[in-house]
């Protein structure tokens, strides 16, 4: 099934405009789990908003902030290389700072990793966390936030140990 942010599967009136926002790696689980999820959500009349979208630059766009903003629910989906992508934990970040100004609803799930290994950035995905920080060379306050949010995140009750 091919997954479109900018076809939502209902139309949704009110404040916010999407029911879930799925945030995801691309290359660990788009063609497996996020499809899956994103049909069952839709299947239920659930409007999603999952950003399919492989040509992305260094920050993430003002539409996919809106997006996570106008989102009710947001759906992480942990996976080994998670944090080997800027964009997800920049997505990361912004979705913790709408579940404290707007109590966005945040739900974690860990695709083939343990939670202890996001909270502490260890195994292979804090492998891929330190690779991620050497190669941008980023600046002490925005690894700080991320380290902060990863923490954060991988302590909400989820989902653990998907090994689809």
């Amino acid at each position: 099934m091919s997954m479109k942010a900018q076809k939502p599967c209902v139309e949704k009136s009110g404040v916010h405009k999407y029911d879930v926002f799925v945030s995801f790696r691309g290359e660990d689980t788009q063609d497996n789990f996020t499809s899956h999820l994103y049909s069952t959500l839709c299947r239920q009349n659930i409007q999603t908003f999952i950003d399919d979208q492989l040509n992305r630059g260094d920050e993430i766009s003002e539409s996919l902030v809106n997006a996570i903003e106008a989102s009710d629910i947001s759906v992480i989906v942990f996976s080994e290389s998670y944090a080997s992508s800027r964009w997800c934990l920049d997505e990361l970040v912004k979705i913790l700072d709408c579940k404290k100004e707007y109590a966005q609803i945040v739900i974690p799930v860990f695709y083939r990793v343990d939670p202890s290994d996001v909270r502490n950035r260890t195994g292979s995905f804090g492998d891929s966390f330190s690779k991620l920080a050497e190669r941008l060379k980023v600046n002490t306050e925005e690894l700080r936030s991320w380290r902060n949010a990863l923490k954060e995140a991988a302590t909400l009750s989820g989902f653990h140990s998907l090994n689809m």
